[in-house]
């Protein structure tokens, strides 16, 4: 581990605002404050608004901005990424976030029923060969709703057409309510239901024009950014769309596609 790095992680130990609980941790040590972060943490009884994979933090940060009468946290496992919007929350004093280092397999363990409003998945790995690992899979969803209220929101902001595929036909297959989605969000090309169902105000436009690194990563490659807001109702079985989608043909830091496959479900 180079040297930045232990100094970072040295230093997130001193932040309050970052609890550290990777999965060899959690197995030993049950966290206590499961169902009651309104009370232990934030002091209030504002709705809490998860962002899995929240990588620097630039969503859960600017989030936190823009709704000061809204908890946020940020969840991944990568501390050093983590790191970067810890420090910058408590240099702005924002005291509505949170960061969570920890696995999004084992998310459920951290969370109460009913103690989410809304979740958050930018920028997710579209995990196109393992849909166990895929964040807005069924598997997933049956563990968010542990913890989600009942039709509580999630929305996924993604570069990749395979993600943004698979989980249109997962909402379709399982009639989850849509809010709206488009596959050109800066274009703002909202579907047919997206227009009929709602409309993008300025505050929306706001939150949506948050920018992450990966996303600015995405715009200057000149890739469409897709964007997609949908209620998970908390009863009724769950079934996995049986299609065989197209696989993205790049990967980050313009490396090549992960396989020579052209489809995968």
């Amino acid at each position: 581990m180079s040297k930045g790095k232990l100094q970072k992680f040295a230093e997130m130990e001193t932040f309050k605002n970052v609890f550290q609980y990777p999965f060899s941790v959690i197995s030993d040590t049950p966290f206590d404050m499961k169902g009651h972060w309104r009370e232990q943490y934030f002091h209030n009884d504002n709705p809490i608004v998860l962002e899995l994979g929240c990588g620097k933090g630039e969503y859960t940060v600017g989030l936190a901005r823009v709704y000061p009468d809204i908890n946020f946290i940020g969840v991944d496992i990568k501390g050093a990424r983590i790191y970067t919007g810890a420090k910058q929350a408590l240099e702005e004093g924002l005291e509505n976030v949170a960061f969570l280092r920890t696995s999004i397999e084992i998310i459920d363990r951290f969370f109460g029923e009913n103690e989410v409003q809304e979740i958050w998945l930018t920028f997710s790995d579209p995990q196109m060969k393992n849909v166990h690992k895929r964040l807005t899979s069924t598997f997933f969803m049956e563990r968010y709703r542990r913890f989600l209220v009942d039709g509580g929101i999630v929305h996924l902001k993604t570069d990749s057409n395979f993600l943004f595929t698979y989980t249109t036909y997962m909402v379709d297959v399982n009639h989850l309510p849509v809010f709206f989605r488009t596959e050109d969000l800066y274009g703002n090309e909202l579907t047919e239901q997206g227009r009929a169902d709602n409309q993008m105000d300025d505050k929306t436009h706001e939150i949506l024009g948050i920018h992450t690194y990966y996303e600015n990563q995405w715009i200057e490659r000149g890739l469409n950014i897709k964007y997609m807001k949908f209620r998970l109702p908390a009863e009724g079985a769950l079934v996995e769309p049986d299609v065989e989608i197209e696989l993205d043909d790049y990967r980050s830091y313009k490396r090549p596609k992960r396989s020579g496959l052209a489809t995968s479900k």
